[in-house]
């Protein structure tokens, strides 16, 4: 299969740590970037105040489709991410050329604030739980 077979995996299953769409990715550039779609399309319909049954009817996309992209359970092909850009009016594909390379020169996510303050979160629940001695 070209490109093997690291796309029969759904981009929300690439996740090392924390919760999707501010999650902690894996090096799979294609996940990555699936990632930020969904975290820059939830982003918008929140600054917009649009739900994803207002953006289906905008866009001519399956409310469904929105859903899964949102969830990361599916690989957002171009025609969905061209129709939902034109019914938001805004970029959400990623300038994933521009982003840093990590110790072995692959381009990777630089980390959302949102991933900062998940991670934050988590870290002082578990110290919240962890026994004192």
């Amino acid at each position: 299969m070209p490109g093997g077979k690291r796309r029969a995996k759904k981009p929300c299953e690439y996740v090392m740590d924390g919760f999707w769409p501010y999650a902690v990715m894996d090096d799979h550039l294609g996940a990555q970037v699936a990632q930020a779609v969904a975290r820059t399309l939830a982003e918008a319909m929140e600054r917009r105040n649009v739900s994803a049954n207002a953006l289906a009817q905008a866009s001519d996309v399956n409310r469904q489709v929105i859903a899964n992209v949102l969830a990361g359970t599916v690989w957002p092909d171009l025609l969905t991410v061209a129709n939902l850009e034109g019914a938001l009016g805004e970029s959400l594909w990623p300038n994933h050329l521009e982003w840093p390379r990590d110790e072995s020169g692959r381009r990777v996510q630089p980390q959302a604030e949102g991933i900062k303050r998940q991670r934050d979160v988590e870290t002082a629940e578990r110290e919240e739980r962890r026994p004192r001695t």
